[in-house]
């Protein structure tokens, strides 16, 4: 039988997502957790492989097996054995044909940053330290990025990506106000994302804001793919996978 679970998770202890020899990945705990509650190997996908340190508020996951749990109770029996930062928020049982990845319509990531000087130790772990950008003009930035383009200009070196067209539903920049300074946001929905994409797009809104760059540096840098155009790629830290998309309700 197919299961989905939702996922959330403190990226600051693990090599992301994915399993891998270098250290100690999301994956490989809740496989682990997973044949210990199961009594079998259990393979899972996910909605997308996060990098090393970026966190998870709604990391939706996917695995077939044959248990005797309720479909709901498989959250507890994880979490269970799970550790303190990595938690299953709920579990269902879905179709067959149901797969975390290929079945996403879009996903929904943040960038948090705040304004200081210096860090606030109760910040610092999920967002990033900056100076006091122009929230308007980065919010118009924003807009430029909506809609089908190609983002070869915000893709990592050693991508293995086909294409660097991507389409974009909506950038938000929002600003609040906590513990003692302002509160930057950056939330991007897509259809699906080239890598440290959305870490380049915060970035380089920030170098808009901070006057570093322009909107036409933006505008060119989508139409002419140039690095150059382009802010620096912002600390995994400050990155949360927040939301996927199916097209229907899961839980």
């Amino acid at each position: 039988m197919k299961y989905a679970i939702l996922l959330a998770y403190d990226g600051a202890g693990y090599c992301g997502w994915q399993t891998q020899n270098n250290g100690i990945s999301v994956q490989s705990v809740l496989e682990n957790a997973a044949a210990e509650a199961f009594g079998r190997k259990v393979n899972v996908t996910a909605s997308g492989r996060t990098d090393s340190g970026v966190h998870a508020a709604g990391q939706v996951c996917s695995f077939s097996a044959e248990v005797t749990i309720p479909p709901e109770k498989i959250a507890d029996a994880l979490n269970f054995r799970l550790p303190p930062d990595i938690c299953v928020l709920k579990s269902a049982a879905v179709p067959d044909d149901f797969d975390a990845n290929r079945s996403a319509k879009r996903k929904t990531y943040r960038y948090s940053m705040y304004c200081a000087r210096r860090e606030h130790p109760l910040k610092a772990r999920r967002a990033v330290a900056v100076g006091e950008p122009d929230v308007a003009l980065m919010q118009k930035g924003a807009a430029l990025y909506c809609g089908e383009h190609d983002f070869a200009a915000y893709c990592a070196s050693g991508s293995s990506a086909k294409t660097t067209v991507r389409t974009v539903f909506f950038v938000k920049v929002e600003e609040g106000f906590s513990l003692g300074s302002k509160d930057i946001s950056v939330q991007v929905c897509g259809g699906g994302f080239l890598y440290n994409m959305v870490r380049t797009m915060a970035g380089t809104l920030l170098y808009l804001g901070l006057g570093r760059l322009t909107l036409a540096d933006v505008e060119r840098s989508l139409a002419a793919g140039d690095r150059s155009l382009v802010g620096k790629t912002m600390p995994a830290k400050g990155l949360t996978m927040e939301s996927v998309d199916y097209g229907f309700p899961l839980f």
